[in-house]
């Protein structure tokens, strides 16, 4: 498989595994790390399926991030993967009503004109 296709697919499962963790914890709540409600608050977190798939995304993008690095260069392929911070900044504004602002957009334009400098070497 291309390595192109596997960074993008890379990608897009780590993303997912966010977006997935993040919903998850959106309906557990605020999860406290005081001694007193850790383990409680660790249970409900880890006893919810949507946290539970996103821990399994975000390992099934590591694995093929794997087959990434052991093709191409690090220096070249480790700034690709922002592009999944471009994803999840779209994907949150879209799944989960996040903010998008403008600064936000200009963030995310940098982001591209990095990756597109980047991938020309």
């Amino acid at each position: 498989m291309n390595s192109l296709v596997l960074l993008i697919i890379a990608i897009c499962m780590s993303a997912t595994g966010e977006l997935l963790l993040k919903y998850g914890m959106n309906q557990v709540g605020v999860l406290s790390l005081h001694p007193d409600n850790i383990v409680a608050g660790l249970w409900r977190s880890f006893t919810s399926p949507f946290i539970l798939l996103g821990f399994v995304a975000v390992f099934g993008g590591s694995i093929f991030w794997l087959s990434v690095i052991s093709r191409v260069q690090l220096s070249y392929a480790y700034p690709m993967l922002s592009l999944g911070y471009v994803l999840v900044v779209v994907a949150s504004w879209m799944f989960l009503n996040e903010q998008f602002n403008p600064m936000r957009l200009v963030g995310v334009l940098v982001i591209c004109a990095g990756v597109v400098v980047v991938s020309r070497t």
